[in-house]
C-alpha cells in the first residue's frame, strides 16, 4: 500500500498540471470577480436615506427617550397603569411590578412588564431591561415608563466568544480564518448591502453582487488560494445563479409580497422606497449562500480525497463515487434546511392547529408560504450545485495530474524508475 502511495503522489502534485488547471479556473472566475468588484463600486450606497427615521418617529411624542435599567426586585401590587382609575369609576388592578435602577442614574422606577412576557420568563434581579421613558412628555397615563425588551448583550457576547473559541480549538488556523471571514462578511452586509437596499437599489443586483463578493473573499481566505477552493467557488456561484432565477420567478408567480412581518411593515412605512418583495429575494439569496458554500467545499474536497486514494480511477468513476457521497449530503442538508425553517415557524403551525384551516391552506398563506418557497428554492439550488461542483472538481483534479485512466501521463519513465528505486530502498 505504501509503495503505491509513494508511486502515485507526485502524479497528483505535478506543478505544471496544477498551474494549467489554476489558469483555466481563473479564466472562468476572474471575469466574475472583476464584474462583482465593478458592481460593488457602482452600487455603493451614498448615504441618501434617513439614518434616524425610527428615532424621529419616536421623538414625535415630544421628549420620549429610550433608557436601560437593572432589575432590583419584583412585587405583586397595584398596577401603575391603573392608577387613578377609581377617580373615574374604574378599579385599580393588581399585577407584577418590576423595579429598575436606571443606568443613567436617578431614583428607582416602577415598570409594568406585559403578562405574556412574564409568563415565559420572569424578570430577575440583575436583568437589564430596555424601556421607553415618557416622563418628559406629560402623559396622562398612570405609568410614564413602557417596557420594550430585555437587554441580551452579555449572554450573546459570551456565546459568540465561546463559538469562536470552539471553532479555533477544533479547526485550528483554518477555523480562525473562517470566523474572521464570517465577521467580515457580516460587516460587508451591514456597510454595503443594507444601506444600498435602504436607498431603493435593485435588490436582486445588490444580493447577487454582495453574495458573490463575500464568497470570493470568504472562501479564499478560509480555504486558501488553490484549485480546490476555486472549484467550490464555481459551484457556489452556479447555485446562487439558479437560486436567484427561481426566487425572481416565484416571488411574482406566487404573489409573495414580503409584507407578512412587523419589521417589514415598519420598513415599508419608514422607508417607502424599499421593495419588500425585493428584500425577500435578497434575504433568500443571503440565506442560501452559506449552505451552498458548505456543500460545494465538502464536495470539492471529497473528489480530491477520492483522487488521492484512487489515482488510477477514470473521470467517470471519480464522478459517480463523488456523487454517492453527494447524494447523502443532499439528503442530510435538505432536511436540515427544512427542519430549521419548520422550527422557526412553529408558532404559525400552532396557530393553524387551533383553527379549522386545512394543512394545505396553512402552508400557502402569508408568511408560511414565504418560508415554504424559501425552503424549496434554496434546496433546488443546493441539489443542482452538487453534481455541477462534482463534475468541475473531476475535470480539475484530472487536469492537475491524474491524467488518463492509469494516471501516468504526467510522469516520465525516468522519473517513475527513480521513484521505484526510492521505494525499494524504503
Amino acid at each position: 500500500m505504501g509503495h503505491s502511495h509513494n508511486h502515485d503522489q507526485p502524479i497528483l502534485q505535478d506543478p505544471a498540471r496544477r498551474r494549467r488547471a489554476s489558469i483555466i479556473l481563473w479564466a472562468l472566475l476572474a471575469p466574475v470577480g472583476a464584474l462583482a468588484l465593478i458592481m460593488v463600486i457602482a452600487l455603493w450606497p451614498q448615504g441618501n436615506y434617513d439614518r434616524f427615521a425610527l428615532d424621529g418617529a419616536m421623538d414625535t411624542t415630544g421628549g420620549a427617550s429610550m433608557q436601560v435599567g437593572t432589575v432590583t426586585r419584583s412585587l405583586i401590587q397595584d398596577c401603575p397603569s391603573s392608577m387613578g382609575l377609581e377617580e373615574v369609576g374604574g378599579k385599580t388592578l393588581e399585577c407584577n411590578v418590576t423595579y429598575l435602577m436606571p443606568d443613567s442614574g436617578g431614583a428607582e422606577i416602577a415598570l409594568e412588564i406585559p403578562p405574556e412576557q412574564l409568563h415565559s420568563r420572569e424578570a430577575r434581579p440583575g436583568d437589564q431591561i430596555r424601556y421607553l421613558d415618557l416622563s418628559a412628555v406629560g402623559s396622562d397615563s398612570g405609568s410614564p415608563y413602557v417596557f420594550v425588551d430585555f437587554v441580551r448583550t452579555l449572554p450573546m457576547s459570551l456565546l459568540a466568544v465561546a463559538y469562536g473559541l470552539v471553532v479555533v480549538l477544533v479547526a485550528g488556523w483554518r477555523g480562525a480564518r473562517a470566523v474572521i471571514g464570517l465577521v467580515g462578511g457580516i460587516a460587508f452586509m451591514i456597510i454595503f448591502m443594507v444601506p444600498a437596499l435602504l436607498e431603493g437599489g435593485n435588490p436582486v443586483l445588490i444580493a447577487l453582487t454582495g453574495s458573490t463578493a463575500i464568497m470570493f473573499v470568504a472562501l479564499y481566505f478560509a480555504h486558501g488560494l488553490n484549485a480546490k477552493t476555486s472549484t467550490a467557488l464555481l459551484g457556489t456561484l452556479f447555485g446562487l445563479a439558479v437560486t436567484a432565477g427561481l426566487a425572481v420567478w416565484l416571488t411574482d408567480a406566487a404573489a409573495l409580497t414580503g409584507a407578512n412581518d412587523e419589521h417589514a411593515m415598519t420598513l415599508s412605512t419608514v422607508v417607502p422606497q424599499i421593495s419588500l418583495p425585493g428584500l425577500l429575494i435578497c434575504g433568500l439569496l443571503v440565506g442560501g449562500m452559506g449552505v451552498l458554500n458548505d456543500v460545494t467545499i465538502t464536495q470539492s474536497a471529497t473528489v480530491w480525497e477520492l483522487a488521492e486514494t484512487a489515482p488510477h480511477a477514470t473521470a467517470r468513476e471519480l464522478f459517480f463515487k463523488g456523487m454517492r457521497i453527494g447524494r447523502d449530503h443532499i439528503a442530510s442538508t435538505v432536511y436540515t434546511i427544512a427542519f430549521a425553517y419548520a422550527g422557526a415557524a412553529l408558532p404559525i403551525l400552532a396557530i393553524a392547529a387551533l383553527s379549522d384551516q386545512s394543512f394545505g391552506t396553512t402552508l400557502s398563506s402569508g408568511s408560511m408560504a414565504e418560508e415554504v418557497i424559501r425552503i424549496l428554492i434554496g434546496s433546488i439550488g443546493l441539489v443542482l450545485a452538487i453534481p455541477v461542483t462534482t463534475a468541475i472538481a473531476v475535470v480539475v483534479v484530472k487536469a492537475t495530474g491524474t491524467g488518463g485512466a492509469h494516471g501516468k501521463a504526467s510522469v516520465s519513465s525516468g522519473r517513475r524508475a527513480k521513484l521505484s528505486a526510492n521505494d525499494s530502498q524504503n
